[in-house]
């Protein structure tokens, strides 16, 4: 088959365009580099800096492709409060051009990377998909009207599309801003520093973290599944996790000397994530495999900014 993977130079968008190339298909990816690495592709990937509004690159890219990837957005929560316009822009903005540039050019599916954000604060866990969404932030309200984009349009122009709301990704090669990092990678960076694990709140907030490699099956199990048109589905481990356990888990896994440190006056966001599995397992035939403590221990080793003699 052929694809296009946009946002395809960032931590899930290189998994997942990388799979696609070694498993024999034609890959092009599109990024516009503004926290992606061009170097985490495989080489066989056909790569293309552009941004996703750019409609005369997308119909050139786009010519006689079986599928399109979306996953080129802006994705930092505390930034989206400071800049919701850029973030409407590009996440809600993109997301429209490409259905334009889909539908001139004669694509017919598209799999939208939403996120676990859009729930929000909710009483009722496991988190499943008939729950109405209760977005904090700009971000999470972007993916949410691209959803509704995405579903609309494409059932107004006969094309098929599926959303997965991925819950808390990680893995090696996970982007490492230098304020307001994913909690995992932020763990790991400071254990292996044997410095100070900062933690919100109590830390008995949870969160449902899952294991690149099975978002990426996940990802691939959805461009050819059947009877997912206008579906929104879950993808997550199922197992809701603190964040004080994770602290733990990684201090542990490194050996570290690191020191724990909770900060009541922050802002820890919501009580409990925990993604309800059903329709994955349903609709894409998804199983989670990579337990906790399996894909922390895989991400240490495969990623250098983890490992300890690396650093001292």
């Amino acid at each position: 088959m052929n694809f296009l993977v946009t946002g395809a130079a960032g931590f899930l968008g290189s998994a997942l365009a990388n799979h696609l190339a070694h498993d024999g298909h034609q890959v092009r990816g599109l990024d516009d580099l503004s926290k992606g690495d061009p170097e985490m592709l495989d080489k066989s990937v056909h790569f293309t800096r552009g941004d996703v509004n750019d409609r005369p690159k997308l119909w050139t890219l786009l010519q006689d492709v079986d599928c399109v990837y979306h996953l080129a957005a802006r994705v930092s929560v505390p930034e989206s409060v400071l800049y919701p316009r850029e973030y409407n822009a590009v996440n809600v903005g993109g997301t429209v051009s490409l259905m334009e540039a889909m539908r001139d050019v004669g694509v017919r599916r598209v799999v939208f990377i939403s996120s676990g954000a859009i729930y929000g604060e909710q009483e009722e866990q496991p988190l499943h998909e008939n729950l109405t969404p209760n977005p904090d932030s700009p971000y999470a309200v972007s993916k949410l009207s691209s959803e509704f984009y995405i579903r609309t349009i494409g059932q107004l122009w006969g094309i098929e599309t599926v959303s997965l709301r991925v819950f808390n990704a990680y893995g090696p090669g996970q982007h490492l801003p230098p304020s307001h990092s994913p909690v995992i990678p932020n763990f790991l960076r400071q254990a292996v520093r044997d410095g100070s694990i900062v933690i919100r709140g109590d830390g008995g907030q949870t969160r449902d973290y899952v294991y690149l490699d099975d978002v990426v099956r996940a990802m691939i199990a959805a461009s050819t599944a059947p009877s997912v048109d206008g579906q929104v589905i879950n993808i997550g481990s199922g197992t809701e996790t603190s964040v004080r356990r994770i602290g733990r888990m990684v201090i542990e896994l490194i050996d570290s000397q690191a020191e724990t440190i909770f900060n009541p006056r922050s802002n820890s966001g919501v009580a409990r994530m925990c993604a309800d599995l059903t329709l994955a397992k349903e609709k894409l035939g998804y199983q989670p495999q990579v337990p906790l403590d399996e894909g922390l221990r895989v991400t240490i080793e495969k990623d250098s900014r983890f490992q300890r003699e690396k650093i001292l």
